[in-house]
């Protein structure tokens, strides 16, 4: 049987990489202290013109702590933020770290149905958004809760952090407590430092707690995958309002000696034209980011304009071997793949540097990676025991990097944690040398007939045709066989494929009970803000 002892996935991590974590002991904002006094004039944050350094950065956030203590905010209580990626964003995560609060990140996306559920449940003392957002988050609320108004540019330069005539709260407050100093919280591992809500596929969103150890061992081991390197820049691709942005990214530069780069909202055009002129290091984000650099024109954008990369990580979804491929033919880097969840405070499984992910002979599926320091895991069957190696079963999880539980829910606490292990929903296998490979979601299973069918299987089929560019499988009910495979297609610019070309490709390469019995092409798959393939959707027809 498989156990937890046999780390044998640690002879694949880099020289650099440590099999230990070593700050997991320690708080959020006492790492944020250590960074700035190690050099206090390094670069921390940019943005467009805006350069802030590590002491200016610290400036700003101590004005807005003091601002957040003078509404009365204090040690276990929260503040929303509804931004986009902005540097308004992480100083305010600072701020409320400095005070022993936590920061609930709210989807700009969602609606209002979906605030007042949120809203309702985590019950935060205000919010932080575009001045644009605040009548939507008070209408969302029935509770007293005050709401701080920014605008975009609210930061340019690092001696005037607010434009002149600009009218927002979020400006008027750097400016009249610009100097101040917060009275400081004794903050513990435990201190609750981020709420983050489950994107509701199986159910009502939850919030999941993220702790100071928790955010920081993901942080730390985070940095070491990288190889952070004093100087270094981080595009901030993936958005912040979603774990990976907020910790795999922000969290982890915050606490290096590196600079982390905004650009506002993703565009291809401009993280092309960021990646190029600022000669940037370091880029996580989902496959989306990568897919739309593959639809810039090309000869315009090419692998020398990406020569300083050094890492090309993406999380969120599945990355395909075919994507990963296209990717690197063109612009020259080997797109690695990193897996999280909102439970594990985003990423903790992912492929090494400098080193290609295998690729599962009998599913053709592609390796997530390997458990990053700190991390246990095994396969269990359903009725929780564990299972050996090769075999398939729920992927499970267990370390500092794991949530203690959700806010206001013991139910789903006890059915997705047990004795620290975090029940994943994820079906996986682990081969003998600790390669950690992805079939699918659990719920996602199609039943043929009695026969199991998984998505990703027909899903990477798809991808393998010149002509797509994304693909969806789900299960749609069927009088004869239960359920039957549907496909949902996305072509590639310039490209064409009907439908019953699309069955051929799959039936030639897979059982034929796998094979879709319709293909829908349709212009754009539905998302979710991170990136992430709603089936869900696909399944409703919406």
């Amino acid at each position: 049987m498989m156990t937890t002892t046999q780390h044998r996935w640690q002879v694949l991590y880099p020289e650099h990489v440590s099999s230990e974590l070593s700050a997991a002991a320690r708080t959020l904002d006492a790492a944020w202290d250590s960074r700035v006094a190690m050099d206090p004039q390094q670069a921390a944050i940019s943005h467009v013109d805006l350069r802030l350094t590590a002491e200016e950065s610290d400036v700003l956030s101590d004005a807005l702590a003091s601002e957040f203590q003078s509404r009365g905010v204090g040690e276990g209580d929260q503040v929303g933020i509804r931004l986009q990626n902005i540097p308004q964003f992480p100083l305010t995560m600072l701020a409320l770290w400095k005070i022993g609060a936590t920061a609930l990140v709210l989807n700009p996306m969602y609606q209002q149905r979906e605030l007042e559920h949120i809203l309702a449940d985590a019950s935060p003392a205000g919010v932080l958004a575009l001045e644009e957002d605040l009548p939507a988050i008070r209408a969302a609320s029935d509770a007293e809760i005050w709401t701080i108004g920014t605008h975009e540019g609210d930061l340019c330069d690092p001696g005037h952090p607010h434009p002149a005539g600009s009218a927002s709260e979020f400006a008027q407050i750097l400016r009249a407590r610009r100097g101040d100093r917060p009275r400081r919280a004794v903050t513990r591992p435990e201190t609750v430092a981020l709420l983050t809500y489950t994107s509701g596929t199986t159910g009502p969103p939850k919030g999941a707690v993220g702790t100071h150890r928790n955010l920081l061992a993901v942080a730390e081991g985070n940095q070491q995958w990288y190889g952070f390197l004093p100087g270094d820049l981080v595009l901030a691709v993936a958005p912040l309002f979603h774990i990976t942005g907020a910790v795999a990214a922000a969290t982890a530069s915050l606490l290096a000696p590196v600079e982390l780069v905004f650009i506002g909202r993703v565009r291809a055009d401009a993280m092309h034209r960021t990646i190029r002129d600022r000669g940037i290091h370091h880029i996580l984000g989902s496959i989306t980011v990568y897919n739309a650099l593959l639809d810039l024109p090309e000869g315009d954008h090419d692998a020398a304009d990406f020569s300083t990369l050094r890492t090309v990580y993406s999380g969120g979804a599945p990355v395909p071997p075919a994507t990963v491929d296209r990717f690197e033919k063109r612009f020259g880097h080997y797109i690695h793949n990193i897996y999280g969840m909102t439970e594990t405070a985003s990423a903790v499984v992912a492929v090494p540097l400098g080193t290609r992910a295998p690729i599962h002979e009998a599913s053709g599926t592609l390796s997530i990676g390997v458990p990053l320091p700190g991390l246990e895991v095994r396969v269990t069957d359903f009725d929780g025991a564990p299972l050996p190696f090769g075999e398939q079963g729920e992927l499970e999880l267990r370390g500092p990097q794991v949530t203690p539980g959700y806010l206001n829910n013991p139910d789903a606490t006890q059915q997705t944690l047990a004795d620290g292990w975090l029940r994943t929903g994820d079906i996986a296998l682990i081969d003998d040398a600790g390669w950690i490979y992805l079939v699918d979601r659990k719920k996602d299973q199609i039943n043929v007939s009695g026969y199991k069918v998984w998505p990703r299987e027909v899903e990477d089929v798809l991808y393998e045709h010149p002509a797509v560019k994304e693909a969806a499988v789900v299960g749609q009910p069927d009088n004869y066989s239960g359920e039957r495979v549907a496909a949902f297609v996305s072509l590639q610019q310039g490209r064409g494929a009907d439908p019953e070309e699309l069955k051929a490709h799959v039936r030639s390469r897979v059982a034929s009970y796998k094979c879709p019995k319709e293909v829908t092409i349709i212009d754009d798959l539905p998302k979710t803000a991170t990136g992430k393939i709603q089936r869900r959707k696909l399944r409703k027809g919406q």
